[in-house]
């Protein structure tokens, strides 16, 4: 049986090969992006839209933005959210709704909520 010092030289090493594996994935979708904004860029000279001055300037601002959105990204998901996310029901089903108004139904889920409170009321006090 592997000791506790073993499993946590395996998580840590775990964690390095994880980020070492995303760092060559990024590195390989920043070069790839580099590659199409400089295809476009020299597509772009050749019909004369732009000159190389102006296709080098662009290929370093395309490539800026992209770096400024991914750590913006990055950012925007380290921050819980302010509030729950709002879950809306956007189809109305006129049998559910019959289904669920109906007084038998009614009863029944009463009936339901009122058991589920006293269980968990009783699994609060067998805490």
């Amino acid at each position: 049986m592997p000791g506790f010092g073993d499993i946590v030289k395996k998580t840590f090493y775990l964690g390095v090969g994880l980020a070492a594996y995303a760092g060559e994935q990024a590195g390989s979708k920043v070069a790839e992006l580099r590659s199409q904004v400089q295809k476009l860029a020299d597509e772009m000279v050749e019909r004369g839209e732009m000159n190389t001055e102006e296709a080098r300037r662009f290929v370093e601002d395309m490539m800026k933005q992209a770096q400024q959105q991914s750590q913006t990204n990055v950012e925007a998901e380290k921050k819980p959210a302010a509030e729950p996310r709002r879950i809306e029901i956007l189809e109305d089903d006129e049998q559910f709704t019959e289904k669920v108004s109906s007084p038998d139904n009614v009863d029944s889920l009463r009936q339901q909520v009122l058991n589920l409170q006293e269980e968990l009321k009783r699994l609060q006090r067998d805490k």
